[in-house]
C-alpha cells in the first residue's frame, strides 16, 4: 500500500484546484509511522514464521491452532472460522484440508445442517499446540514484547486498540 507526502513548497508539487489537493497526503511524520508499521508488520511475519517452520508449521496453521484451542469443545463451525482468522471460505478451505492430511484438525458436519461443517482439532493438533507454543511464544517476547517498556506497552495498546476497534465494525458492514 503505497502513500505519498506533498511539500507545498515543492514546484512540482499539485496545482491548488486539482484533484490531488483534495486528496489528503501523508505529512513526512504519517509517511514514517505508516512505513515503519508496515515493515515491522512483514518483518515479524516473516521471522515468525521461520521459527514455526521446524515444527511444520505455516503462521495461518498455528493461528487456526490457537483459534481451535480457545474454541469450546476445540472446535468452530468453518464459517466462524473464517472470520477469526480474516481468511476467505474459500482459502481457508484449502487450509483446513493440508492441515487434516497433517492430522491436525478434521472436519465434521453440523448436525441439523447439510451445508455446515466444524473445523476440530485433533488430538495431535493439540498436542502439537501445546508442544509449539512455548517456542511461539518465546519468540514472540523476543522479537516484539521485549522491545518495549511497559509504558511503551501500555502506551500502544492504547493507540492501536482504537484502529482495530475501527477495522472490526467496517468488517462488519461488509
Amino acid at each position: 500500500m503505497e502513500t505519498h507526502t506533498i511539500d507545498p513548497a515543492d514546484p512540482s508539487a499539485p496545482a491548488p484546484g486539482r484533484p490531488e489537493e483534495e486528496t489528503p497526503w501523508l505529512t513526512a511524520r504519517e509517511q514514517r509511522l505508516w512505513r515503519a508499521h508496515l515493515e515491522v508488520a512483514k518483518l515479524l511475519d516473516y521471522q515468525l514464521s521461520r521459527e514455526l517452520q521446524p515444527h511444520n508449521l505455516a503462521i495461518n496453521d498455528y493461528e487456526i491452532l490457537v483459534v481451535l484451542s480457545e474454541a469450546p469443545e476445540r472446535r468452530m463451525r468453518m464459517t466462524d472460522l473464517a472470520t477469526a482468522t480474516l481468511q476467505s471460505k474459500s482459502r481457508l478451505s484449502h487450509q483446513i484440508t493440508r492441515m487434516e492430511t497433517a492430522g491436525l484438525v478434521l472436519r465434521q458436519e453440523c448436525p441439523g445442517d447439510r451445508r455446515g461443517l466444524y473445523a476440530n482439532l485433533t488430538e495431535q493438533g493439540w498436542e502439537t499446540m501445546q508442544r509449539v507454543a512455548p517456542c511461539h511464544v518465546r519468540s514472540v517476547r523476543a522479537h516484539f514484547i521485549d522491545r518495549f517498556s511497559p509504558e511503551q506497552l501500555d502506551a500502544m495498546y492504547e493507540a492501536l486498540a482504537p484502529v482495530a476497534e475501527h477495522l472490526r465494525g467496517l468488517r462488519g458492514r461488509g
